[in-house]
């Protein structure tokens, strides 16, 4: 059967791509092998932002006598896992029926099985080879193996079957230092448990700003999660213990949220150029076989949802005819800590090592009123900026709503804005988004509160 376009792969960089191909036309099949929606939607980004809000609205219940709230008992006050997990199940159903729906309206046939690249035109699955004019690769990565004998594959508690138990892990050992490493370090803090994070960068989320790593230091310090380097551990794997010197540590799991690796798509009779094992591709997502393009985290350009996404319809846009370069200027990237960070542009790091002239700003959530009335003052808006003309280079917020709040500096980076332009701008009161105008002021060395 012949095919405008076949994307294998059905997460968020894959759907999406299917669907923009559906909308222009072109005859389109989406293969994934397991469940729409991919690793994101089923047991990533949803279900895990869904088990950190139920932590999170059990900290505002501690907290509720602050507000004058009164009959409650705290003593009594837990955390029902089962509820918790059901309703992150209930999420993740209602949004997969969701993406099948878009599928069909959009005109895309969809198939569960594994596929093969037969050629850079040909595509098997399920006994049938399909050819078609572009293929887009979006398969996803996985956790990568941990190296050495420490600890066999098998002890590896895989976070994808973790709304399948029973119950909730009470000493996790949480291997990683990225996004989802820390926002599960956190997970089972805020619910009473005791999880070890074992780290292997210097740097908490290395790829972030550093001050981004101060912020994340203190908040696990707050939330009275242990951090360990990997490098400083002995294991006994018999008694699920880690050690070192005279500290030790049982753990009841053992959860790998590592750095990932592409999962890369089989060939026959062709290969595919890589780059640090990540499928390798050009300024228009193409890769070595220019009818095939690899979008999403298989390329090793960004580990977030919305990335893939944009590059998805990036490809399609592309193979249609419409000419760009990729990246955008702006990609944001999230935390869904307590409070949450995120940040758009660039980092202090980068602005070093490009040789980028700049300064700083920043403006405190706790001279925020809004913030205040909330009692969540823990937090911040940082400008990096230019400092002849004032245009934005990056932004970080930390904040409640941080991951909202972001999508304003996405667009003032996109925009090319400078600061003087934000100080401009009204922002209603009281609400913590103030904060970036506050500090917007402060660059243009004309501050109103402080």
């Amino acid at each position: 059967m012949n095919y405008d376009v076949i994307v294998i792969g059905g997460g968020p960089a894959g759907y999406v791509a299917a669907i923009r191909s559906g909308q222009l036309g072109h005859k389109t099949l989406l293969l994934e092998k397991d469940k729409l929606g991919g690793m994101c939607l089923n047991w990533g980004c949803i279900p895990s932002k869904a088990l950190l809000e139920s932590a999170k609205k059990l900290v505002e219940v501690q907290r509720a006598e602050e507000f004058g709230v009164t009959g409650i008992d705290v003593d009594k006050v837990g955390f029902d896992w089962t509820k918790a997990a059901s309703r992150a199940e209930r999420l993740v159903k209602r949004l997969s029926k969701g993406v099948e729906s878009l599928l069909k309206k959009n005109g895309v046939e969809t198939e569960i099985g594994k596929a093969v690249l037969n050629s850079p035109n040909e595509v098997l699955v399920n006994n049938r080879l399909l050819t078609t004019r572009f293929v887009i690769l979006a398969t996803g990565s996985l956790p990568m193996p941990i190296e050495g004998d420490v600890f066999s594959v098998k002890d590896l508690y895989p976070f994808k079957e973790l709304l399948k138990q029973k119950s909730l892990p009470k000493r996790p050992l949480i291997l990683g230092d990225g996004p989802s490493a820390i926002e599960m370090a956190q997970f089972f803090s805020m619910v009473n448990a005791q999880p070890l994070l074992v780290t292997f960068s210097e740097r908490l989320v290395s790829m972030a700003d550093p001050y981004i790593s101060e912020v994340i230091g203190r908040q696990l310090q707050k939330s009275r999660v242990m951090v360990k380097a990997f490098s400083d551990l002995a294991w006994n794997n018999a008694k699920r213990l880690v050690h070192h010197d005279n500290w030790n540590f049982e753990y009841d799991a053992l959860i790998n949220l590592a750095d990932r690796q592409a999962v890369l798509p089989e060939t026959k009779g062709f290969s595919l150029d890589l780059h640090q094992g990540f499928l390798q591709t050009n300024e228009h997502l193409q890769t070595s076989q220019k009818t095939i393009y690899a979008v999403g985290d298989v390329n090793g350009l960004s580990i977030f949802a919305h990335a893939a996404s944009a590059q998805g319809l990036f490809a399609v846009n592309h193979l249609s005819g419409v000419q760009g370069l990729y990246p955008p200027k702006a990609i944001p990237l999230n935390l869904y800590t307590y409070p949450e960070i995120a940040q758009v542009g660039y980092g202090e790091h980068q602005l070093k090592k490009l040789g980028i002239e700049y300064k700083t700003a920043d403006f405190p959530l706790s001279a925020n009123g809004k913030a205040m009335a909330e009692g969540q003052v823990d937090g911040t808006v940082r400008i990096h900026y230019e400092p002849r003309y004032g245009e934005i280079l990056g932004v970080i917020i930390v904040a409640p709503q941080a991951t909202d709040m972001i999508a304003e500096a996405v667009s003032l980076i996109e925009l090319e804005a400078t600061v003087a332009d934000v100080a401009r701008m009204v922002h209603a009161h009281p609400t913590i988004s103030e904060v970036m105008m506050e500090a917007a002021f402060i660059a243009i060395d004309a501050p109103i509160h402080r």
